[in-house]
């Protein structure tokens, strides 16, 4: 519900729910509660527990702001836990924030008061910077279409960089905007809408079990109406890959998902030989990670053990010396 405010001149009080998933994320998950309990806007928190090492859920929400936490259900995937969130949440603004993220104060009320000057249906995102201040990969992205990943995945671009028909799908190494601008795709680690809007479109397509869920959601919200900003003024600091979740599973559900994207948007655009060959080069690209990951596992196992060996070796002769000296 909204508060009314007496001045005429200052708009209604709008309520925050932020919506956490996490999965085995680690102490990070602390941090990352307690950055959202420093928002004055944030009215509660949803965290959705999708699996976590004993204990760690507890120590992360000890002290925090009102937390609603949901667990028991096990590992239901990102998109089905978002939309479990929502369930419970009470607020009417929705901000869904990954647990290895890290909001800087004063945040959410300048994603507030800049998503105010938008209309209704609107969508927005900060800019995601790494531990370094960077810009990340994925903080803003074109529309992901079977011709851009064949051009990202077989590197097309570093023959024609400035063509627009070889054009990338991450935009980070582009010149960013002072102001807030449109752009076709956010990341899901961060972003801010109104509830009625993700209620109107179904929210997250829970087919997409991790990844892509994002990128589905905003070409569907923009298919709707709605339009996605992008907020420079407010930058998020994200982490990644704290999760306990296994490197080549999240690879082979991120390449079936995006092979279901292109078929849920795009198959009437595309003729059915070129998404048959786009899927090949994905699988093929997933191939080569399997391979180069496993090459790589197997060549730190045997340095382990030639090490060990070494140090057998080395062993054995001052063993071997000791006894002569006698």
């Amino acid at each position: 519900m909204n508060e009314i405010s007496n001045d005429p001149d200052q708009p209604a009080v709008q309520t925050v729910s932020a919506v956490i998933v996490s999965y085995y994320t680690g102490p990070l998950l602390a941090r990352s509660i307690a950055s959202l309990c420093e928002q004055p806007e944030i009215q509660e928190i949803v965290l959705v527990d999708n699996g976590n090492f004993p204990g760690a859920v507890d120590r992360a929400i000890a002290g925090a702001t009102p937390v609603r936490l949901l667990s028991g259900h096990g590992n239901i995937g990102f998109a089905a836990a978002c939309n479990k969130g929502v369930e419970i949440a009470g607020g009417e603004i929705l901000l869904f924030f990954n647990p290895d993220a890290v909001m800087p104060k004063g945040g959410v009320a300048r994603l507030l008061r800049d998503a105010n000057t938008l209309g209704e249906r609107w969508l927005i995102a900060p800019k995601l910077v790494g531990p370094d201040g960077a810009e990340q990969q994925g903080s803003r992205r074109a529309t992901l279409t079977p011709w851009r990943a064949f051009v990202e995945t077989m590197r097309l671009y570093r023959f024609a960089p400035q063509h627009p028909y070889f054009r990338r799908f991450n935009l980070h190494r582009q010149k960013c905007a002072d102001e807030v601008f449109e752009t076709p795709t956010i990341s899901g680690a961060c972003f801010m809408a109104p509830r009625a809007a993700y209620a109107e479109i179904g929210g997250m397509d829970e087919q997409y079990f991790l990844h892509v869920e994002d990128i589905d959601f905003c070409l569907r919200y923009r298919k709707s109406g709605g339009r996605v900003y992008f907020d420079p003024h407010v930058s998020v600091t994200h982490y990644k890959s704290s999760s306990r979740a296994n490197p080549v599973k999240i690879e082979a559900r991120k390449t079936a998902s995006i092979i279901r994207y292109f078929k849920t948007h795009f198959s009437d655009a595309y003729p059915a030989p070129f998404l048959w060959l786009v899927s090949g080069v994905l699988w093929a690209s997933f191939g080569l990670l399997f391979v180069k990951r496993a090459i790589g596992k197997a060549l730190r196992l045997l340095g382990v053990r030639v090490r060990a060996g070494k140090r057998g070796v080395k062993r054995a002769r001052s063993i071997i010396a000791r006894r002569s000296s006698r």
